[in-house]
Protein backbone atom coordinates (compact mmCIF):
# COMPACT_ATOMS: atom_id res chain seq x y z
CA UNK A 1 0.00 0.00 0.00
CA UNK A 2 1.52 3.39 -0.92
CA UNK A 3 2.34 5.83 1.87
CA UNK A 4 -0.23 8.52 2.51
CA UNK A 5 0.46 11.88 0.87
CA UNK A 6 -1.74 13.74 3.33
CA UNK A 7 0.22 16.48 5.13
CA UNK A 8 0.71 16.34 8.89
CA UNK A 9 -1.67 18.81 10.51
CA UNK A 10 -0.51 21.57 12.89
CA UNK A 11 -1.94 24.93 13.92
CA UNK A 12 -1.64 27.98 16.11
CA UNK A 13 -4.58 29.15 18.24
CA UNK A 14 -5.07 32.66 19.59
CA UNK A 15 -6.99 35.91 19.42
CA UNK A 16 -6.10 37.96 17.47
CA UNK A 17 -4.23 35.53 15.22
CA UNK A 18 -4.31 36.92 11.66
CA UNK A 19 -1.00 38.73 12.26
CA UNK A 20 0.84 35.56 13.28
CA UNK A 21 4.07 34.70 11.47
CA UNK A 22 4.06 31.15 12.85
CA UNK A 23 2.57 29.53 9.70
CA UNK A 24 5.32 31.10 7.59
CA UNK A 25 8.02 30.04 10.07
CA UNK A 26 6.91 26.42 10.23
CA UNK A 27 6.52 26.25 6.46
CA UNK A 28 10.16 27.36 6.16
CA UNK A 29 11.27 24.81 8.76
CA UNK A 30 9.37 22.08 6.91
CA UNK A 31 11.11 22.94 3.63
CA UNK A 32 14.48 22.69 5.37
CA UNK A 33 13.61 19.32 6.85
CA UNK A 34 11.73 17.79 3.92
CA UNK A 35 8.60 17.31 6.05
CA UNK A 36 5.15 17.50 4.44
CA UNK A 37 2.93 19.46 6.79
CA UNK A 38 0.04 21.89 6.95
CA UNK A 39 0.24 24.63 9.60
CA UNK A 40 -2.62 27.09 9.86
CA UNK A 41 -3.84 29.86 12.14
CA UNK A 42 -7.12 29.28 14.00
CA UNK A 43 -8.93 32.16 15.71
CA UNK A 44 -9.99 31.12 19.20
CA UNK A 45 -11.05 33.09 22.25
CA UNK A 46 -10.86 31.81 25.81
CA UNK A 47 -14.53 30.84 25.45
CA UNK A 48 -14.19 28.99 22.14
CA UNK A 49 -10.75 27.40 22.56
CA UNK A 50 -11.92 24.10 24.05
CA UNK A 51 -14.33 23.49 21.17
CA UNK A 52 -11.86 24.61 18.49
CA UNK A 53 -9.07 22.46 19.90
CA UNK A 54 -11.34 19.41 20.08
CA UNK A 55 -12.42 19.97 16.46
CA UNK A 56 -8.77 20.23 15.41
CA UNK A 57 -7.89 17.01 17.24
CA UNK A 58 -10.84 15.14 15.71
CA UNK A 59 -9.63 16.18 12.25
CA UNK A 60 -6.22 14.61 12.91
CA UNK A 61 -4.29 17.51 14.43
CA UNK A 62 -0.86 16.35 15.57
CA UNK A 63 0.38 19.42 17.43
CA UNK A 64 -0.36 23.06 18.03
CA UNK A 65 0.96 26.33 19.37
CA UNK A 66 -1.12 28.63 21.51
CA UNK A 67 -0.70 32.35 22.06
CA UNK A 68 -2.67 35.21 23.66
CA UNK A 69 -4.89 34.76 25.60
CA UNK A 70 -4.78 30.96 25.88
CA UNK A 71 -1.49 29.84 27.44
CA UNK A 72 -2.71 29.30 30.98
CA UNK A 73 -5.97 27.74 29.79
CA UNK A 74 -4.01 25.36 27.54
CA UNK A 75 -2.14 24.07 30.59
CA UNK A 76 -5.46 23.11 32.16
CA UNK A 77 -6.44 21.03 29.14
CA UNK A 78 -3.34 18.83 29.04
CA UNK A 79 -3.09 15.26 30.30
CA UNK A 80 0.59 15.84 31.07
CA UNK A 81 2.99 18.77 31.28
CA UNK A 82 6.70 19.20 30.70
CA UNK A 83 8.79 20.60 33.54
CA UNK A 84 8.96 24.15 32.15
CA UNK A 85 5.21 24.21 31.50
CA UNK A 86 4.45 22.85 34.96
CA UNK A 87 6.61 25.45 36.71
CA UNK A 88 5.28 28.35 34.68
CA UNK A 89 1.67 27.09 34.55
CA UNK A 90 1.84 28.15 30.90
CA UNK A 91 1.70 26.11 27.69
CA UNK A 92 2.51 27.41 24.23
CA UNK A 93 3.14 24.03 22.55
CA UNK A 94 0.78 21.05 22.43
CA UNK A 95 1.87 17.56 21.38
CA UNK A 96 -0.76 14.91 20.65
CA UNK A 97 -0.35 12.06 23.13
CA UNK A 98 -2.83 9.22 22.59
CA UNK A 99 -6.29 10.55 23.25
CA UNK A 100 -5.07 13.78 24.85
CA UNK A 101 -2.44 16.50 24.80
CA UNK A 102 1.00 16.88 26.33
CA UNK A 103 1.88 20.50 27.05
CA UNK A 104 5.28 22.19 26.83
CA UNK A 105 6.52 25.75 27.24
CA UNK A 106 9.17 26.85 24.75
CA UNK A 107 8.76 30.62 25.22
CA UNK A 108 11.36 31.01 27.95
CA UNK A 109 14.10 29.03 26.24
CA UNK A 110 13.35 30.94 23.02
CA UNK A 111 13.81 34.25 24.84
CA UNK A 112 17.12 33.24 26.40
CA UNK A 113 18.48 31.78 23.15
CA UNK A 114 17.65 34.95 21.24
CA UNK A 115 19.36 37.22 23.77
CA UNK A 116 22.42 35.11 24.50
CA UNK A 117 23.04 33.19 21.26
CA UNK A 118 21.79 35.54 18.53
CA UNK A 119 22.61 38.89 20.15
CA UNK A 120 25.56 37.67 22.24
CA UNK A 121 24.38 39.50 25.38
CA UNK A 122 25.07 38.19 28.87
CA UNK A 123 22.05 37.82 31.17
CA UNK A 124 24.00 36.92 34.27
CA UNK A 125 23.72 39.23 37.29
CA UNK A 126 21.34 41.65 35.59
CA UNK A 127 18.86 43.50 37.79
CA UNK A 128 15.66 42.80 35.87
CA UNK A 129 12.20 44.35 35.61
CA UNK A 130 9.40 42.22 34.14
CA UNK A 131 6.29 44.09 33.03
CA UNK A 132 3.27 41.76 33.01
CA UNK A 133 2.34 38.48 34.66
CA UNK A 134 0.44 36.51 32.02
CA UNK A 135 1.36 33.23 30.37
CA UNK A 136 4.34 34.51 28.38
CA UNK A 137 5.57 36.54 31.34
CA UNK A 138 5.48 33.46 33.56
CA UNK A 139 7.56 31.45 31.09
CA UNK A 140 10.03 34.33 30.75
CA UNK A 141 10.35 34.76 34.50
CA UNK A 142 11.42 31.18 35.18
CA UNK A 143 13.80 31.14 32.21
CA UNK A 144 15.48 34.39 33.27
CA UNK A 145 15.95 33.13 36.82
CA UNK A 146 17.47 29.93 35.45
CA UNK A 147 19.74 32.01 33.18
CA UNK A 148 21.32 33.67 36.21
CA UNK A 149 19.87 37.17 36.50
CA UNK A 150 20.68 38.81 39.82
CA UNK A 151 17.12 39.68 40.82
CA UNK A 152 13.66 39.96 39.30
CA UNK A 153 11.11 42.68 39.99
CA UNK A 154 7.61 41.97 38.65
CA UNK A 155 5.03 44.69 38.00
CA UNK A 156 1.52 44.07 36.76
CA UNK A 157 -1.50 46.34 36.65
CA UNK A 158 -3.31 43.68 38.68
CA UNK A 159 -0.82 43.31 41.57
CA UNK A 160 -2.31 40.03 42.77
CA UNK A 161 -1.13 38.32 39.57
CA UNK A 162 2.40 39.63 40.09
CA UNK A 163 2.35 38.35 43.68
CA UNK A 164 1.12 34.94 42.51
CA UNK A 165 3.96 34.66 40.00
CA UNK A 166 6.55 35.66 42.59
CA UNK A 167 5.14 33.06 45.00
CA UNK A 168 5.28 30.40 42.28
CA UNK A 169 8.96 31.11 41.62
CA UNK A 170 9.60 30.74 45.33
CA UNK A 171 12.92 32.59 45.76
CA UNK A 172 11.97 35.71 47.77
CA UNK A 173 15.60 36.75 48.12
CA UNK A 174 15.77 37.25 44.32
CA UNK A 175 12.16 37.93 43.27
CA UNK A 176 10.11 40.96 44.29
CA UNK A 177 6.89 42.67 43.26
CA UNK A 178 6.17 46.39 43.11
CA UNK A 179 3.11 48.50 42.38
CA UNK A 180 2.74 49.69 38.79
CA UNK A 181 2.07 53.28 39.86
CA UNK A 182 5.45 53.40 41.62
CA UNK A 183 7.50 52.57 38.52
CA UNK A 184 9.33 55.89 38.60
CA UNK A 185 10.70 55.26 42.09
CA UNK A 186 12.72 52.11 41.41
CA UNK A 187 15.76 53.49 39.61
CA UNK A 188 17.38 52.00 36.51
CA UNK A 189 17.41 48.29 35.67
CA UNK A 190 19.92 46.28 33.65
CA UNK A 191 17.11 44.46 31.80
CA UNK A 192 13.51 45.57 31.17
CA UNK A 193 11.21 42.97 29.62
CA UNK A 194 7.80 44.01 28.32
CA UNK A 195 5.48 41.01 28.53
CA UNK A 196 2.23 43.00 28.52
CA UNK A 197 -0.30 42.92 25.69
CA UNK A 198 -0.54 46.71 25.56
CA UNK A 199 0.98 46.97 22.10
CA UNK A 200 -1.61 44.61 20.64
CA UNK A 201 -4.42 46.92 21.68
CA UNK A 202 -2.68 50.16 20.65
CA UNK A 203 -2.41 51.12 24.31
CA UNK A 204 0.72 52.96 25.42
CA UNK A 205 2.61 51.96 28.56
CA UNK A 206 3.76 55.49 29.47
CA UNK A 207 6.88 54.25 31.22
CA UNK A 208 9.28 56.58 33.07
CA UNK A 209 12.68 57.10 31.47
CA UNK A 210 14.32 56.59 34.86
CA UNK A 211 13.96 52.81 34.40
CA UNK A 212 16.70 52.92 31.76
CA UNK A 213 20.43 53.39 32.28
CA UNK A 214 23.34 53.27 29.81
CA UNK A 215 23.72 49.48 30.28
CA UNK A 216 20.01 48.65 30.05
CA UNK A 217 18.76 45.99 27.64
CA UNK A 218 15.08 46.50 26.78
CA UNK A 219 13.23 43.53 25.28
CA UNK A 220 9.62 43.31 24.07
CA UNK A 221 8.18 39.81 23.79
CA UNK A 222 6.00 41.10 20.95
CA UNK A 223 7.22 41.99 17.47
CA UNK A 224 6.16 44.18 14.57
CA UNK A 225 3.64 46.94 15.18
CA UNK A 226 2.89 45.67 18.70
CA UNK A 227 6.48 46.38 19.78
CA UNK A 228 6.99 49.77 18.12
CA UNK A 229 5.89 51.90 21.08
CA UNK A 230 8.03 50.12 23.67
CA UNK A 231 11.11 50.05 21.43
CA UNK A 232 10.74 53.76 20.65
CA UNK A 233 10.54 54.54 24.36
CA UNK A 234 13.62 52.40 25.07
CA UNK A 235 15.69 54.10 22.38
CA UNK A 236 14.63 57.59 23.44
CA UNK A 237 15.55 56.76 27.04
CA UNK A 238 19.07 55.77 25.96
CA UNK A 239 18.96 51.97 26.32
CA UNK A 240 22.09 50.08 25.29
CA UNK A 241 19.91 47.71 23.23
CA UNK A 242 16.23 47.66 22.25
CA UNK A 243 15.11 44.28 20.95
CA UNK A 244 11.76 42.95 19.80
CA UNK A 245 10.51 39.38 20.15
CA UNK A 246 10.93 38.24 16.54
CA UNK A 247 14.02 36.24 17.43
CA UNK A 248 12.25 34.73 20.41
CA UNK A 249 9.34 33.78 18.16
CA UNK A 250 11.62 31.95 15.74
CA UNK A 251 13.59 30.22 18.51
CA UNK A 252 10.53 29.03 20.42
CA UNK A 253 9.06 27.79 17.12
CA UNK A 254 12.23 25.78 16.49
CA UNK A 255 11.90 24.17 19.91
CA UNK A 256 8.27 23.26 19.17
CA UNK A 257 9.26 21.89 15.76
CA UNK A 258 11.87 19.68 17.43
CA UNK A 259 9.27 18.34 19.86
CA UNK A 260 6.96 17.41 16.97
CA UNK A 261 9.47 16.11 14.45
CA UNK A 262 12.58 15.09 16.38
CA UNK A 263 14.91 17.57 14.67
CA UNK A 264 15.71 21.21 15.37
CA UNK A 265 15.81 23.39 12.26
CA UNK A 266 18.29 26.15 11.49
CA UNK A 267 16.82 29.45 12.66
CA UNK A 268 19.21 32.05 11.26
CA UNK A 269 18.03 32.01 7.65
CA UNK A 270 14.37 32.13 8.70
CA UNK A 271 15.00 34.99 11.13
CA UNK A 272 16.92 36.96 8.49
CA UNK A 273 14.15 36.52 5.95
CA UNK A 274 11.44 37.70 8.36
CA UNK A 275 13.55 40.65 9.49
CA UNK A 276 13.42 42.07 5.97
CA UNK A 277 9.88 43.31 6.56
CA UNK A 278 9.43 43.33 10.36
CA UNK A 279 10.61 46.58 12.07
CA UNK A 280 14.02 45.81 13.51
CA UNK A 281 16.11 45.78 16.65
CA UNK A 282 18.64 48.43 17.66
CA UNK A 283 21.88 47.94 19.54
CA UNK A 284 24.62 50.45 20.34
Amino acid sequence: MPASTEPLSFAIFGQPITHSLSPRIHAAFARQSGIHLEYRAIEASAESFVVELARFASAGGRGANVTLPLKTLAARLCMSLGERARRADSVNTLVRAGAGWHGESTDGIGLVRDITARHQLDLRERRTLLLGAGGAARAAAFALIDAGIAELTIANRTPERADALADAIGTPERVHTRYWDDLGQWGAFDLVVNATSAGHGNRGLHLPRSLVGPRTLCYDLSYGKAAIGFLAWARSAGAQAALDGLGMLVEQAAEAFALWHGQRPDTEAVHAELRKYVPGDAED
